[in-house]
């Protein structure tokens, strides 16, 4: 559902915007990525947004209806990856919440705006795919094979701990020097008003969250641990990817 009549100048623009989206995350899944090209794209993403979102007026941005993704899992169980989800929606404006499904596997859902519920879908499957290779680069790698075998299973477990929390340092760190840039070249913030319409949904359709901390308890292999932390530092912060002689390209 799209909140501008059909054909109109705007909903064109925003399925086009989605469309693209909808490419990038399926030729990017295909081929697979490390977690450096993850970040990299979700900042390409986010720019795409930014600028979509700057084209609008405030009024505009509030007509647009809220959508929901549901991200079906396969565990029943959370998991180091799940601890990336509250940055990939906050990076992307939305917000996020996790529930069972009937058959009470884990579900990821992810709700804003069109667009930005499309790119938050896009990083989280791009997210699964880093872990899988990582946690692959790391079971290669000197630490795991220093690990006794009785260790090896929590010693991944603790490595992927440690990229999940420096996946989401960095999407913490890159919306913060996204919002200040924005701020400084164009005077807007889009983060207030787009929270501000998905909030209001939320509270129009009786959704109510609690909140739990799954870190209670834990306890994880310092050099496994530091391993994970080490393949998420690998991300440059203003990665090469679509920069040029030290220039933005587009």
């Amino acid at each position: 559902m799209r909140v501008l009549p059909a054909g109109s100048h705007g909903d064109a623009d925003l399925d086009r915007l989605i469309q693209r989206i909808q490419a990038l995350r399926a030729k990017t899944v295909d081929q697979g990525c490390t977690e450096q090209e993850a970040l990299a794209a979700a900042e390409k993403v986010a720019e795409l947004l930014d600028r979509y979102g700057l084209s609008l007026s405030e009024l505009d941005l509030r007509r647009q209806a809220c959508e929901g993704v549901g991200i079906e899992t396969t565990r029943r169980r959370t998991g180091p990856i799940d601890e990336c989800t509250p940055s990939v929606a906050a990076f992307f404006d939305c917000r996020t919440w996790i529930e069972k499904n009937p058959a009470g596997l884990l579900r990821h859902v992810f709700f804003g705006l069109p667009a930005d519920v499309e790119a938050a879908h896009y990083l989280y499957d791009l997210i699964e795919i880093t872990f899988a290779t990582e946690t692959d680069r790391f079971k290669a790698g000197a630490v795991y094979a220093e690990l006794h075998s009785s260790e090896r299973r929590g010693g991944t477990n603790s490595f992927q701990v440690g990229l999940g929390h420096g996946i989401a340092r960095k999407l913490h760190t890159l919306r913060e020097e996204r919002e200040a840039a924005m701020v400084r070249s164009t005077g807007r913030d889009l983060v207030p008003i787009k929270a501000s319409v998905v909030d209001e949904e939320l509270n129009r359709l009786g959704i109510k969250f609690t909140v739990k901390d799954r870190r209670a308890g834990r306890t994880v292999l310092t050099d496994a641990y530091e391993a994970g932390h080490e393949a998420a530092d690998r991300f440059d912060i203003h990665p090469g990817l679509h920069r040029r002689g030290g220039r933005k390209t587009r």
